[in-house]
């Protein structure tokens, strides 16, 4: 081949390189400003996604319709100590240190005391909002990481602060682990185990959705294909800015979340928001011991697109936020929410960057309201 000739394929190659080369993909941008009413938001999550519904469920009560418990426990539990969030409130501390859970190991009356003071101090919303509300929890017999006393304690707090009976919806699945129960997704129900999401014969989203939203209708069956989109989105641009939260993983929040909007939400109809808070572990970043279901290294959108939500925002024109929490060396190596004090003691109020942030997201989804519409 003469030195032409080599060039010229050479030259041809590097076109074809080119050419066969996927253009980037652009950067995931800001949420979509929607029609949404916020005063009918509501919240759910499992363990430290469960102990962060709770705490955004009372800073900001005066906006939230109602919650969904997922092996979770009564707000502040933790009392800004890791020692108590691991030992008193969850089974989640080293071995050494223990399992100290009772049926009154959470001091429920010393949480009140602290959530009353949090409203005088102007940290929080009227915790009588409570009242109005609706939640359901939900608990697993083998849950062995957050066992059921915990459970019984948050509704001891409810109950403190005047919710009826009759709108709490206790959900005890005998044989199911820590886990997010769904229909036929995941790892056995009643296993303690990545990706925490378990096959439990049980649409535990539904039950949540269902209840919170009394008008809500059944969804299309199991395995129908989603309707809507789930859009990745950039969460830096709600997190605060200025001290500790300027440095990477300051505030325990992933540089992006999710979100799925039903066509009709993103066509401009008026729509609710519901958001939907992973445990530990269960992040889009975190990298589990097994691969996940889907494939990859890491967890990716295991939880956002398997654990039902998408099928109940189709039928019910709700919107589902997706946050996403990150791991921290030594500070929180698993990428929980912050429901013990590893951003900083004001992590449980209004003032809590988390808090801060997701309050910040709510406000953007629903800057596109149209009164009357």
């Amino acid at each position: 081949m003469t030195s032409l000739s080599k060039a010229l394929a050479s030259g041809l190659l590097a076109l074809a390189t080119v050419l066969s080369t996927p253009a980037a993909a652009s950067p995931p941008g800001p949420l979509p400003a929607l029609n949404i009413d916020i005063r009918e938001t509501s919240v759910s999550g499992i363990s430290s996604g469960g102990f962060m519904s709770a705490q955004l469920q009372v800073a900001h009560s005066s906006i939230i319709k109602g919650a969904g418990i997922v092996a979770g426990g009564p707000y502040y539990c933790a009392q800004n100590d890791v020692i108590t969030a691991t030992t008193l409130c969850s089974c989640t501390g080293e071995p050494m240190l223990g399992c100290k859970v009772t049926e009154h190991s959470a001091a429920v009356q010393a949480l009140v005391t602290a959530t009353q003071g949090f409203f005088a101090k102007g940290l929080i919303d009227d915790p009588a909002n409570i009242a109005r509300q609706r939640v359901a929890t939900v608990v697993g017999g083998e849950d062995r990481l957050v066992p059921t006393p915990i459970a019984r304690q948050l509704h001891d707090y409810y109950g403190a602060f005047g919710l009826p009976p009759d709108s709490l919806k206790a959900i005890a699945l005998d044989g199911a682990g820590h886990t997010m129960p769904t229909i036929d997704f995941g790892a056995a129900c009643a296993a303690t185990d990545e990706p925490y999401i378990g096959k439990c014969d049980f649409d535990a989203a539904g039950a949540i959705l269902g209840w919170i939203y009394p008008d809500a209708v059944p969804p299309a069956p199991a395995g129908t294909p989603a309707a809507g989109r789930f859009v990745e989105f950039d969460q830096s641009g709600y997190v605060p800015k200025g001290g500790l939260f300027d440095f990477l993983w300051g505030s325990g929040m992933d540089k992006t979340g999710w979100v799925y909007v039903p066509e009709v939400c993103e066509a401009g109809e008026r729509c609710r928001l519901h958001i939907a808070l992973h445990g530990c572990k269960q992040g889009q970043s975190y990298l589990p011991l097994k691969r996940p279901p889907g494939g990859g290294l890491y967890n990716g959108t295991t939880f956002v697109k398997n654990t039902g939500y998408d099928r109940w925002a189709d039928a019910n024109r709700l919107v589902v936020l997706f946050p996403q929490a990150v791991s921290i060396p030594w500070r929180n190596p698993n990428g929980c929410w912050d429901w013990w004090g590893y951003t900083d003691e004001h992590y449980a109020t209004r003032n809590g960057v988390q808090i801060r942030a997701l309050r910040a997201m709510i406000d953007r989804l629903g800057a596109g309201l149209r009164p009357g519409s």
